[in-house]
């Protein structure tokens, strides 16, 4: 008995151990985004001295990134929202959830509990990566792009933009999708206030047009 309860523990250390070096192993080979290490390295100090910040953990930061697609054109045919759903998973790489309508709208053929949207919630080193290619690639494939408006602020830090095409992704294959749709991104951040969610994203290279919050 004893040499079989040996054996056992002798085998459940060595599970244990390898499954610490595989994650030590993952843990080293984690590489970080261009835009994190951005943010640590540039836009902390920058925030901090612009801010007069008397602690770093009061510094905004980037909380995540929430894609939604609203298909209303679901209710008459359900294939359309099946096609929302894999070219937003296309674009996002990550698995997206759909969403139900809360009340039942006649006017508009609407039912409780129908799926007529779909939604992606991004964090850490994957809303990094998408906002890196939003701002760099897709951004600029806007027809007549001339910036962002400044307006689109919600009063407690967080921006939304929309987004009328989902081609000027370049994941997106022109020639396989049947229409095109739009969606609405927002920016969630930690800041407190309108102006320091602006200076944080600028400082992520987010293009905007210009200045024009108001400063309480």
């Amino acid at each position: 008995m004893a040499e079989k309860k040996t054996k056992k523990e002798s085998a459940e250390k060595k599970a244990k151990s390898t499954k610490k070096e595989t994650a030590a192993a993952e843990k080293y080979l984690k590489i970080n985004t261009r835009l994190y290490d951005s943010y640590r390295k540039e836009v902390v100090p920058a925030l901090m001295k612009k801010f007069n910040y008397k602690s770093i953990m009061q510094v905004p930061r980037l909380d995540k990134i929430v894609l939604n697609m609203g298909v209303g054109e679901a209710v008459a045919d359900p294939k359309i929202l099946e096609e929302a759903v894999k070219e937003l998973e296309t674009i996002t790489g990550q698995k997206a959830s759909v969403r139900t309508a809360k009340k039942a709208i006649s006017n508009f053929k609407l039912r409780e509990g129908l799926k007529i949207g779909a939604k992606v919630t991004l964090r850490r080193e994957k809303m990094y990566e998408f906002l890196d290619r939003l701002v760099n690639i897709a951004l600029p494939r806007v027809r007549d792009f001339r910036g962002l408006s400044d307006k689109s602020f919600d009063g407690r830090g967080n921006y939304t933009l929309g987004v009328k095409e989902q081609i000027i992704f370049p994941e997106i294959n022109v020639e396989k999708i049947s229409r095109v749709m739009g969606m609405d991104v927002t920016f969630v951040t930690t800041a407190n206030t309108d102006t320091e969610a602006y200076e944080l994203l600028l400082s992520f290279g987010v293009p905007f047009t210009k200045k024009e919050l108001k400063t309480a």
